[in-house]
């Protein structure tokens, strides 16, 4: 009968006539046919129609793999990465939750947006694809995880940076942006190394201590261009040769003379005080002593 009717089915109108009566186990055999003859909206609206119908039988494994197949051959990314992992949880000793797995990452790979926009999609395609590389390290699509993995990471990076230049550009309008610059550049390079936007990162931590050192109040001038010092050399052993070299040399030599003047100029602490004092009195003992032996 029901080889009768997908027979009968054949005519133009066929996908019209299937849509007016529902029958599963029609749905279901021709939805999987569009699949294989390419027709993937089709298809996708046939199997949405018994993935519910098909729950806990010998078909759910199947209806649920095609139905996220076609959901990505026409672009349907969101529903797509759902029912790839729907799959993974519902049937993980399946040989397809490789395949699931990785097209989750993939899904979110694509959904992945311009860097001026929120980043949640960038950051579960590297998520889904970690899982795929930590569950299956000998797959022959490791590299081009890999290298998905690598371009969120350096998308996130590059909003990261694009975060702390905003602060850093900021300056001291409402308060130490520059402070705010340097952890957020931070945080980006602890979290992403091996970024191709490293370079650019640590040149904006070094740029905005120094920054901050220039404009500190003379108690904290001294710190503060010791740090953009210090900053200096970590910067040029990791890029000896950097674009950003020459502006590198011109902080290091304009903190090593602000420091110089900060130091001459701030006054004593009180530990120097008591110390210059304790040191005076000890002298003072000492000569009484040799007074006194002398007599």
């Amino acid at each position: 009968m029901i080889l009768t009717a997908l027979v009968s089915l054949s005519s133009c109108g066929e996908y019209q006539m299937l849509l007016k009566e529902k029958n599963n186990e029609l749905w279901y055999q021709r939805g999987m046919q569009y699949y294989a003859e390419g027709d993937y909206l089709k298809a996708s609206n046939l199997l949405a129609g018994v993935l519910t119908a098909y729950i806990g039988t010998s078909r759910a494994d199947t209806i649920t793999l095609t139905y996220a197949n076609s959901l990505v051959q026409i672009g349907d990314f969101y529903d797509a990465a759902h029912y790839y992992q729907t799959f993974v949880k519902t049937f993980p000793s399946s040989e397809e939750c490789e395949h699931c797995q990785y097209m989750s990452g993939y899904c979110y790979y694509n959904l992945s947006p311009k860097v001026e926009l929120d980043q949640s999609d960038s950051e579960s395609c590297i998520a889904e694809l970690q899982t795929f590389l930590d569950m299956y390290p000998n797959s022959p699509k490791v590299p081009e995880a890999s290298k998905m993995m690598k371009e969120m990471e350096d998308k996130l990076a590059l909003k990261a940076y694009k975060n702390a230049k905003l602060y850093f550009d900021l300056g001291n309008y409402m308060g130490n942006n520059y402070k705010s610059a340097v952890i957020v550049a931070q945080n980006c390079l602890r979290k992403y190394p091996d970024t191709i936007h490293r370079e650019e990162l640590s040149f904006l931590i070094l740029e905005s201590k120094f920054i901050q050192a220039e404009r500190s109040i003379l108690s904290k001038q001294s710190e503060r261009y010791r740090e953009a010092i210090d900053e200096y050399y970590a910067f040029t052993n990791e890029y000896p040769q950097s674009k950003y070299s020459r502006k590198a040399n011109d902080m290091l030599k304009a903190s090593e003379k602000g420091l110089k003047e900060a130091e001459k100029l701030m006054p004593p602490s009180q530990d120097d005080l008591d110390y210059y004092r304790n040191y005076g009195n000890n002298i003072d003992r000492k000569m009484h002593e040799q007074d006194a032996l002398t007599d």
